[in-house]
């Protein structure tokens, strides 16, 4: 019996602890198409930027910081129950400004955000230190920095690794409940060639 306590509090900890490292996510929306497609099962890191610790506000130290290019799930400002996924374009110091839909960063434009905005974006900012700035992949349908500003690098929860699983068409109830990924597709909407596919 004393056994199988031991045991049991052996799981209990490793589960709180893969809880507090790793999370899974399903992408709702088609802001980061080019690099996640809607219906993608994300794992997402959170070790390295401090989670939470369960039942309290604490968190644990944070052992990396955004850096330009990195994909970043984070809570957008005014919305912490949120949790979007967007690229950092920009961090504390940079400046970052917009000419005719394209975006440019300490002067250069990003190449690797080749899509031409269609909004008439006339954004010319500097990032504040401990800020970061962060536009969708697909940013003629993206809510990012254009419209709520910069982020504090405190927000950003963690980082997609891997695409865990990823179903074609999915329904409304699939995206927004965890259980119903078992119950309302077939192996047929697998995409099986997204599956381990690692995030850029």
């Amino acid at each position: 019996m004393l056994k199988a306590a031991k045991v049991a509090t052996l799981f209990l900890v490793i589960a709180t602890l893969l809880s507090l490292a790793f999370q899974v996510v399903v992408i709702p929306t088609p802001s980061m198409e080019g690099a996640v497609l809607v219906g993608d099962h994300l794992l997402i890191d959170r070790f390295a930027y401090g989670p939470e610790i369960p039942w309290t506000h604490l968190r644990l130290p944070r052992l990396k910081r955004p850096e330009r290019g990195d994909v970043v799930s984070f809570h957008p400002p005014g919305h912490n129950d949120d949790v979007y996924l967007k690229r950092v374009i920009a961090i504390g110091g940079d400046h970052v400004e917009w000419r005719e839909g394209l975006v440019f960063v300490n002067g250069q434009r990003r190449v690797d955000l080749c899509e031409r905005s269609t909004s008439q974006d006339q954004q010319d900012i500097e990032v504040p230190i401990g800020q970061i700035y962060l536009l969708g992949d697909n940013r003629n349908h993206s809510e990012d920095s254009r419209s709520w500003g910069t982020v504090p690098e405190t927000n950003v929860v963690g980082e997609p690794v891997m695409v865990l699983w990823s179903i074609a068409s999915p329904t409304r109830r699939w995206l927004t409940s965890q259980s119903s990924v078992y119950l309302d597709h077939p192996i047929a909407h697998l995409r099986w060639q997204r599956l381990f596919q690692r995030i850029q």
